[in-house]
């Protein structure tokens, strides 16, 4: 059977009977919209990410738009953040009229979005040091690095505001979109909190426009189940890299580092100049691969008129050009990890 990167399926059936059970609690109190699920997951979620608040929202997207609003970025605004990501980290930028800056700070620079990628922090510390230095805040990308830490502190307790995503591949999946924003600062989470819910904080009363945005009451149901078995998942994504590591040995291949050990492996991404041909060596192997993100984002039409040109950013451009990433969900058997061991050490792309 073919190896997939992520088997929703098999999660699924693994807590099947707790998840039937939380989806249809929710169907018997009937409070489909903000309920006591939602609420339950945003002090688990904030807890989990060493904050005080936490604020469901629709999406991982929406949760860095909502904090970009919170913090009244807007047309003129400048924010600095990687073109190897997700285009929703630069996207949300552009919806609220600023303008994403893939290179230096300028003048116009109000702040930085810093994207803890596959699952490993980014050197937080120097973004910090940075955003001190220049009077700018951080929004932390951590859409795929719940339960990852840097120095002990958790992805989403080094900025402003932290962003997560739920989307049903993350590893805390729901079974639909959905995502949280987090936070240690009361006056930030509050203006967050009004702003997913129309810019009211209840009522009819509107001191501000704002969005329809929140996080529906059956997936929270659903993510309270899975979020206890989160350092499990964690845990196992662990033991998988560690084991790849230890095996894999072909010098056609270059291994992810994880210099902290605080990465949670949302992805396992090699660096291969023959990609194609390892990709295609995997798929004769019945083992899926994926490249994360194919294309960077400063070279995507939708940006060609900020001026960038191919070199502009050759690392990034570099490792879209090399990464794929590999099976390593927490579904994997033995036997699975094996046959995908055994098809990375084979591949010769001279043979």
């Amino acid at each position: 059977m073919p190896i997939r990167l992520v088997d929703t399926v098999r999660q699924y059936q693994e807590l099947k009977e707790e998840i039937d059970a939380a989806i249809h609690r929710v169907l018997e109190h009937g409070r489909y919209i903000l309920g006591p699920e939602v609420a339950g997951l945003e002090r688990e979620v904030a807890e989990e990410c060493g904050c005080a608040s936490g604020i469901g929202v629709a999406s991982g997207t929406d949760a860095l738009l909502l904090s970009l609003a919170a913090l009244g970025v807007g047309p003129g605004d400048e924010v600095i953040t990687t073109p190897f990501t997700f285009v929703s980290t630069a996207e949300v930028i552009s919806l609220r009229g600023g303008t994403p800056v893939f290179a230096d700070i300028t003048p116009r620079t109000v702040g930085i979005i810093p994207v803890h990628l596959y699952g490993q922090v980014a050197e937080m510390e120097q973004f910090q040091a940075i955003a001190e230095k220049h009077h700018l805040w951080i929004i932390e990308d951590a859409a795929q690095a719940l339960g990852a830490k840097r120095d002990g502190h958790p992805a989403g307790s080094f900025g402003a505001l932290g962003c997560i995503s739920f989307f049903p591949t993350k590893n805390l999946g729901a079974f639909g979109d959905g995502g949280m924003v987090v936070s240690n600062d009361a006056g930030l989470a509050d203006r967050v909190r009004r702003l997913r819910y129309h810019g009211s904080a209840g009522g009819y009363d509107y001191d501000q426009i704002g969005y329809n945005s929140r996080l529906d009451e059956i997936q929270a149901a659903v993510l309270r189940v899975k979020l206890p078995e989160l350092a499990k998942f964690n845990g196992a994504r662990r033991r998988t890299a560690a084991l790849y590591h230890s095996r894999v040995y072909n010098p056609h291949v270059t291994l992810p580092a994880d210099p902290t050990g605080g990465h949670v492996w949302h992805q396992f991404t090699l660096r291969c100049k023959q990609r194609g041909l390892l990709a295609a060596a995997l798929k004769e192997h019945e083992i899926e691969s994926k490249i994360y993100y194919p294309t960077p984002l400063h070279l995507q039409k939708t940006y060609e008129h900020l001026g960038y040109k191919p070199g502009s950013l050759p690392e990034a451009e570099r490792a879209c050009e090399e990464v794929l990433s590999i099976p390593i969900s927490q579904e994997l058997t033995d036997e699975e990890k094996g046959q995908i061991i055994a098809a990375v050490n084979d591949f010769d792309p001279g043979g």
